[in-house]
């Protein structure tokens, strides 16, 4: 199967509710790599690469977030391939 990377773009209350760190185990445990960070404007974004169930998968927990969350958005688009090795908070 071949891989592919899609940044995703969290908005609502994601910021300060532990978004990323759960971003990241949900990642980890879907066999996904890349980064998540926070942005200035609230948001969190997400860059995950790995097969296309996968990263389907964590759309749907992206929609969710940890408990704590108020996810009002999730934009998705397919990115550039790039050869994370793990899987990121910055």
């Amino acid at each position: 199967m071949s891989k592919e990377c899609r940044h995703f773009k969290i908005k609502g209350k994601v910021q300060g509710v532990f978004y990323r760190r759960g971003a990241q185990q949900q990642a980890l445990a879907l066999g996904l790599t890349g980064r998540a960070f926070n942005v200035r404007d609230g948001s969190v974004e997400v860059t995950a690469c790995g097969e296309a169930e996968a990263l389907d998968r964590l759309e749907e927990w992206l929609w969710e977030g940890p408990p704590r969350a108020q996810v009002e958005d999730v934009e998705s688009w397919t990115v550039p391939f790039k050869p994370f090795t793990d899987f990121l908070i910055s």
